[in-house]
């Protein structure tokens, strides 16, 4: 810091590298006094006119509105307010065309004027020592001041950031840009209310030094500010050689002191605050006037303007307008700036307002302007480089900016380029440099504002994980208290508690499970150790013992079954033949083969039944057993004499097995019984008799129908 007030304290002006003398172009403008335009009727006040945040509106559509009323107000330093320049009603709050070369419309609040311009109600102060620098710096920024030399930045911010930090103030009225005057106009005719705002920011920021500077092309603004300071020495004036860009920040910097500021680094990490003049008229009447910015001195130059000059222009007005009331003669080939020929922007649309960035208007004639020449290839003549002030290669840059190489652009320090337009100036094969400077700046930026919001999506969802894991942990906390609290009142109520109870019998059962489930071993007489298979050997052994008993069972069961009832045996002989006939009635060719194998089956099960009678048996009929075997073989013999075809044969073995089922069930009948009655065997014998001529009748018929 001591550094930096020794070398301006030697009163050495130092030189920038770079830099040009292009034609002034001052006195088409200089040379009138400030004016008034008139009253426009429409108004159109972009809600966001500095580097910022965009306030949150205070007004609606229909409202009413007094000159000076703030009409957004902000949460923060960086987030201004902007307020009504006249008074009137508001008719709208949409997007509106801004004055930018994008001609994209931003949001903004269309005030239709009333004509009255009746002011808001006010509280000027004589003496500003009566408030603190907070109230002071808080004053500023309710006012909406923002840097008023072309950056637009947050006047309060800026101070409050660079407060205790400020060793030398400097005062930029330098005003280095070509054909623009409004600085130069302001401190001839206003030089008093200058150096009262000067005085209130040094009561604010407390520097060593306050300097003034200015270009010595401006003799009379010179001479109006040494007037107004009546031989005060807490202000100094430094005249400085006119070069452009000598009214850049950091070239100022460096030619009052010799200190460059370092790279991505504030002017106030060395201990240096910049103003300009115009923000410092602004800062007096906000704090003694309590008027906010509502207005600004704006150029209106070029030839194709009748009335050049320095005017008073509120803002929100459209450019149209200002233009005509300054007799522009409005003409298609020749395009409208806003700034100055070096660093000034395009307008695509004349009916974009005034805003806090606008200095100047230029509308050149041919004499002034001619079309851009064609962009010829870069013959790396190293032009751009010797005249850049900031000491880049812009012909590098240039490179990096049409390959899209951003990561090369930010290492050759494009955020340095403070877009001068001296590159494009030199440039002998015309290449519009600054353009491409600042669409890389802007690619740049949009690159990293996507990346911010990524990173602040990514905390954001972070937080909420977070959250709802302590949530979890809080839920199952309370779950575990309450459980707790239950376990105890039940341990109170029956004297155990049940968690520990059901664990305890969980880990018993646990301990049986092992037990059986372990291998138990056993060692040979050659010491090798073998499974003990003991126990299972006994499980056999058992399981045998067990199925013979009950094997041994069963057949003290079949041989204690008592001999069968002969009427029932008949009975159960009777259905068997019923079942037989439907069975070779219904049946198809197919259908009886399948047939005629389940009564095989069925007999055959008759039959081993008959034999394990017969072998139970203790008395066995000769007579009625032959009987029954007769009728049976005469059955047989007429099935096979009708059965031809696939279907006889199979309604023939349907029958035979029949017959052989009803013989060993007369049979088995004959031999279970003790005594039989003749009478019933004999009407047993005519029936099967019947039923063997009845199947052997339906037989021809299928044969005969076949034919």
């Amino acid at each position: 810091m001591a550094d930096v007030l020794s070398r301006f304290n030697s009163g050495k002006l130092w030189d920038f590298k770079g830099g040009i003398h292009p034609p002034e172009m001052k006195s088409q403008s200089n040379s009138q006094p400030l004016r008034h335009l008139p009253l426009g009727t429409d108004f159109y006040i972009p809600l966001k006119q500095h580097v910022g945040t965009t306030g949150n509106l205070l007004i609606k559509e229909g409202d009413y509105v007094l000159k000076g009323q703030a009409l957004t107000k902000g949460d923060g330093l960086r987030m201004l307010p902007v307020h009504a320049p006249t008074s009137g009603i508001i008719k709208s709050i949409k997007p509106y065309v801004a004055p930018h070369p994008s001609g994209l419309d931003e949001p903004t609040i269309h005030l239709q004027a009333d004509g009255l311009d009746q002011w808001s109600e006010r509280n000027p102060i004589d003496n500003f020592l009566t408030l603190s620098p907070e109230q002071l710096i808080h004053k500023i920024y309710q006012a909406g001041i923002a840097g008023l030399g072309g950056a637009v930045f947050p006047t309060a911010a800026k101070i409050q950031s660079a407060e205790q930090k400020v060793k030398l103030l400097i005062i930029n009225g330098a005003e280095c840009e070509p054909y623009i005057t409004c600085d130069d106009r302001l401190m001839r005719e206003h030089a008093d209310e200058i150096i009262k705002g000067i005085r209130i920011l040094r009561y604010i920021l407390h520097p060593e030094k306050v300097v003034i500077a200015i270009e010595d092309n401006k003799p009379e603004a010179i001479a109006a500010i040494r007037n107004a300071l009546q031989g005060a020495n807490d202000i100094s004036v430094r005249v400085i050689p006119t070069k452009y860009p000598s009214g850049a920040a950091k070239q100022l910097i460096y030619l009052l002191t010799g200190i460059e500021v370092p790279s991505g680094a504030r002017s106030s990490s060395i201990g240096v605050l910049m103003q300009n003049v115009g923000t410092m008229f602004a800062i007096k009447r906000a704090v003694i006037n309590d008027e906010p910015l509502i207005e600004r001195v704006v150029t209106l130059t070029g030839n194709k303007i009748a009335e050049k000059g320095n005017y008073w222009v509120r803002l929100g007005t459209p450019i149209s307008q200002i233009l005509s009331d300054a007799g522009y003669q409005f003409d298609n080939n020749f395009p409208i700036f806003a700034g100055g020929p070096m660093m000034g922007l395009e307008l695509p649309n004349l009916n974009a307002p005034v805003t806090k960035l606008v200095n100047c208007l230029l509308a050149p004639d041919y004499l002034e302007y001619a079309e851009p020449e064609a962009e010829q290839a870069c013959i790396r003549c190293s032009s751009c480089s010797d005249a850049c002030p900031v000491n880049l290669m812009p012909q590098q840059l240039y490179w990096f900016a049409r390959s899209e190489d951003h990561k090369k652009s930010e290492e050759y320090a494009l955020k340095d380029c403070i877009e001068c337009g001296i590159c494009a100036y030199v440039c002998p094969s015309h290449i519009p440099l600054i353009q491409y400077f600042r669409q890389e700046k802007a690619k740049i930026w949009q690159i990293k504002e996507k990346q911010k919001k990524s990173d602040e999506a990514k905390i954001r969802f972070e937080a909420k994980q977070a959250r709802m894991e302590r949530e979890e942990q809080e839920r199952k906390a309370r779950s575990q208290r309450a459980a707790q609290a239950r376990r105890e009142e039940l341990a109170q109520t029956k004297g155990e508690d049940p968690v520990k109870a059901a664990l305890k019998r969980l880990k018993a059962k646990k301990a049986n499970e092992t037990e059986s489930t372990q291998i138990k071993t056993l060692t040979s007489e050659k010491g090798e150790v073998l499974p003990d298979n003991t126990d299972l050997m006994a499980q056999r052994k058992a399981r045998r013992l067990a199925r013979q008993q009950a094997a041994s069972q069963i057949e003290n069961q079949e041989q204690s079954v008592q001999p069968t009832d002969a009427k029932k045996a008949a009975v159960a002989a009777a259905l068997a033949r019923a079942k037989a006939k439907k069975l070779a009635q219904a049946n198809s060719t197919a259908e009886a083969i399948s047939n005629a194998q389940t009564v095989e089956n069925e007999v055959e099960k008759t039959k081993s039944a008959v034999e394990k009678t017969q072998e139970n048996s203790t008395a066995l009929d000769p007579k009625k057993a032959a009987v029954a075997a007769a009728i049976a073989r005469a059955k047989a013999k007429k099935l096979a004499q009708a059965n031809s075809t696939s279907e006889a044969i199979s309604n023939s073995q349907t029958a035979e097995n029949e017959v052989e089922k009803t013989k060993t069930a007369v049979e088995k009948t004959q031999e279970s019984s003790t005594a039989l009655d003749p009478k019933k065997a004999a009407v047993a014998a005519a029936i099967a008799r019947a039923k063997a001529k009845k199947l052997a009748k339906t037989q021809a018929t299928l044969e005969n129908n076949q034919e």
